[in-house]
């Protein structure tokens, strides 16, 4: 584990992170946490375990986890539109594509939309940071970015028919607002309550306090001279929902534990969070014969175009992709879980190999090949220790 030590601070002396935090565990516990850089690339505090960063689309697996809970009790089904609960979705429509004239062709969805296909990405959303349409349509109408927490951001069109293909988009955030629909209560609450709280992860909230501030990493943008520099990326003092696909902050130690309660089966140092078959199930396909595509950027700013384990077969469960081969360097094993945040924040979960693992820096594009190689790395360490 000492060779991950110093992978970490290679990845500060050569420039492609201003600060990381990289742990690792297992069913029964931690087997490796270190940090390197610093929080700001303009110098300051060092970055620490207990460095808070925005996890980003990390939240997603979370809120996902929120939702099963509610399909344990019976307040959610899988499978039933999720209208019954979401009025809203009642009567999705689907972008085709724009006129001569420029304006956005919509037409009636094929299907309703469920919160299986929420969860999945087969719902027929998307995010404008890979879908053009979106984006121009955004723009056209006025709608805000996800990351404003307004609900006006939510008001969009499908991309796909229910059920049809995989478009990573908003689906998260509409389940979290399915799972506050049924419980009356902030999905920010709720994960309190039912995960963060149980599991220890003091330090994760959609709202950090004064003690979690003072410990926030800048986010950074890579320069046109291939340097890191820190960028404004203030969090939203008013936020209408709580964006459960994207919106949560946190530390890497916490977040490892909740991939530890994964391994675990669904419960962690004596605190139960989903049973043992809702985990199993997340291990498994959950999208037919759909296949998790490349993420092609159409805002090279934002993204890099991406994809884990290029030209394999990727599949998503309820919460998590699934790689359908192992890693061909060493590394997971296949039927691993894993995703990922926008600001290059990483984790897997491999039951096989008994092993987790969380790579926490803050800049963007995402899909950086500095970080991306960086968190190849320490994966094969921690698989090989």
């Amino acid at each position: 584990m000492q060779a991950i030590g110093r992978l970490l601070d290679e990845a500060v002396t050569s420039g492609a992170v201003a600060g990381v935090v990289a742990v690792a565990g297992n069913a029964a516990g931690t087997l490796f946490e270190g940090a390197a850089g610093f929080r700001s690339a303009a110098g300051g505090e060092a970055m620490t375990l207990d460095t808070v960063g925005w996890i980003a689309s990390m939240t997603k697996a979370i809120t996902s986890v929120a939702a099963l809970q509610q399909v344990e009790e019976g307040r959610l089904t899988l499978d039933e539109p999720i209208a019954e609960v979401l009025p809203d979705l009642a009567s999705p429509r689907v972008l085709e594509g724009f006129s001569a004239a420029g304006e956005p062709i919509l037409r009636p969805a094929r299907g309703a939309v469920t919160l299986r296909q929420l969860l999945t990405h087969t719902s027929g959303f998307s995010y404008p940071m890979w879908n053009a349409d979106i984006g121009r349509y955004m723009q056209m109408t006025g709608i805000p970015g996800v990351a404003s927490r307004k609900l006006q951001a939510l008001a969009l069109p499908l991309v796909a028919d229910p059920g049809t293909a995989w478009h990573y988009g908003i689906g998260i955030d509409w389940a979290g607002l399915a799972v506050e629909a049924v419980t009356g209560q902030r999905l920010g609450d709720v994960i309190e309550e039912r995960i963060t709280g149980p599991l220890g992860m003091h330090d994760t909230s959609f709202r950090p306090g004064p003690e979690q501030r003072a410990r926030l990493a800048a986010m950074h943008s890579r320069r046109v001279d291939g340097r890191l520099g820190p960028i404004p990326f203030p969090i939203p003092e008013e936020q209408e929902f709580d964006m459960g696909g994207g919106g949560l902050y946190g530390t890497a130690p916490d977040y490892l534990r909740f991939c530890r309660m994964v391994l675990n089966g669904g419960a962690l140092d004596g605190a139960r969070i989903l049973e043992p078959a809702t985990v199993e199930a997340l291990g498994r396909n959950q999208m037919d014969e759909l296949l998790v595509g490349p993420l092609a950027t159409a805002q090279p700013g934002v993204s890099h175009d991406a994809e884990f384990f290029p030209g394999q077969r990727k599949r998503w469960s309820l919460a998590f992709m699934l790689n359908e081969e192992a890693h061909p360097m060493g590394g997971r094993s296949a039927g691993s879980m894993a995703w990922a945040g926008l600001g290059n924040t990483y984790y897997w979960i491999d039951p096989a190999h008994d092993r987790c693992g969380v790579l926490l820096t803050q800049s963007f594009p995402f899909a950086d090949p500095r970080v991306l190689d960086l968190l190849a790395a320490f994966e094969r360490a921690v698989h090989a220790g």
